[in-house]
């Protein structure tokens, strides 16, 4: 059980040139569309902010212990309640955080590597399943309700770009990414 307790605090944060680290994901699935189901339609699911209006991915501190996608995987299971298999690097996201202000980081610049992420398991229960909620979306509502901006360009220059170039995976398989070490 001690794996759907969601990480706190900001002890074991990365920081880099003044940038808090930050890693995120976009989580995606394929739903059957048309009368007979013949095609295939991506959707990506988004969750509502702790802090205020509008929708968000899975996103937060990458922290000491962990890889980039360790990160991305643990953000989506903890915010988001799913699981699945990271398939693209979508990029790196620069942008100021009003809340994100410390230290390390005192104008809140923050860098955020962003991943897609194949989802094959969605939990019933999850950290932070009190104070988000899911939503499954199409690429053009998930631009409309996009809170961010920076989680806009990564929709529109990361995601939606890899999708027209026919959505090939470009990281390696969990199990083989966690032998490699």
């Amino acid at each position: 059980m001690s794996e759907l307790v969601a990480r706190t605090g900001r002890h074991q944060q990365r920081y880099e040139d003044g940038y808090r680290l930050i890693s995120g994901c976009i989580p995606f699935k394929y739903r059957t569309v048309g009368e007979y189901g013949e095609s295939k339609q991506v959707v990506v699911l988004m969750i509502n902010s702790a802090s205020g209006p509008g929708l968000l991915f899975p996103k937060g501190g990458w922290e000491n212990d962990e890889t980039a996608e360790e990160a991305a995987e643990r953000e989506a299971m903890e915010e988001a309640g799913v699981r699945g298999d990271l398939v693209h690097f979508l990029g790196c996201y620069p942008f100021k955080s009003k809340t994100l202000q410390d230290e390390y980081s005192p104008e809140g610049l923050c860098r955020a590597a962003m991943y897609a992420l194949h989802v094959k398991e969605e939990l019933e229960c999850w950290p932070e399943k009190s104070q988000r909620e899911r939503t499954w979306l199409t690429i053009p509502e998930a631009i409309e309700c996009c809170r961010h901006v920076w989680m806009r360009d990564a929709l529109e220059k990361g995601f939606s770009k890899w999708h027209a170039e026919g959505m090939i995976s470009t990281l390696p398989k969990q199990g083989l990414r966690n032998s490699l070490g």
